[in-house]
């Protein structure tokens, strides 16, 4: 069975990514590796690997393959970054962040999905993560600035707390429009001050917050 769960996954990374222009070669390794099957309900395993969002409960999505890899992608990552994530979710995005950067800090709204993507990162054996509940839109304070911040939900206008916490060459990327519809942001600090472009069209759960939608 994990034979063909890495094939499915094999074949999602040349299928998915690479014929999109995902060609970092850390972000294809780490989507090569990622058990993404694990973060859904048993049910939904056998769609882990296709090329479409699903559903993980508490009306949240676990997004699509690409998506993801193009979020992750666009923070650069070498490995040596502190990394910020605003919804947890299933946590399947912040295993990928944690195969490529040094340490991860992942705020969750819900505290049963942070108890179901802690319980799994765990036996994953990842070490590198911090997770807690909290309101994500204003970002985790304590521990900035970030060098990368991806936020997995959408919001209406950029989170200023968010921007403020990016160190000096830091990255932000968050999907901003109406609850429709967004475009996915690429926020960067530069010695000019804030830079942003737009990386294209997607559609995220909402971001409930005091910067992001009210519940």
């Amino acid at each position: 069975m994990n034979n063909n769960f890495q094939k499915a996954r094999d074949k999602m990374v040349n299928t998915q990514l690479v014929t999109r222009g995902i060609y970092d070669p850390r972000v294809l390794a780490a989507m090569r590796t990622v058990p993404r099957h694990l973060f859904i309900s048993e049910a939904l395993q056998s769609q882990a690997y296709a090329d479409h969002p699903l559903p993980i409960g508490d009306k949240q999505t676990i997004s699509q393959p690409y998506i993801v890899a193009l979020m992750t992608e666009a923070l650069q990552l070498q490995g040596h970054e502190k990394v910020l994530e605003i919804g947890t979710g299933s946590g399947y995005q912040t295993a990928v962040l944690a195969e490529l950067a040094q340490k991860v800090f992942s705020i969750e709204r819900l505290p049963s999905l942070l108890h179901k993507a802690r319980h799994i990162l765990e036996k994953l054996g990842y070490r590198n993560v911090v997770l807690k509940v909290g309101d994500g839109t204003m970002g985790w304070p304590e521990e900035a600035p970030f060098d990368a911040i991806v936020v997995s939900a959408g919001a209406p206008k950029v989170p200023q707390p968010l921007v403020d916490q990016l160190a000096m060459g830091g990255r932000l990327v968050v999907p901003v429009g109406d609850r429709l519809s967004q475009d996915l942001v690429l926020v960067e600090r530069v010695p000019e001050g804030i830079r942003k472009s737009s990386l294209g069209g997607c559609r995220f759960v909402d971001l409930i917050g005091k910067w992001g939608w009210e519940e």
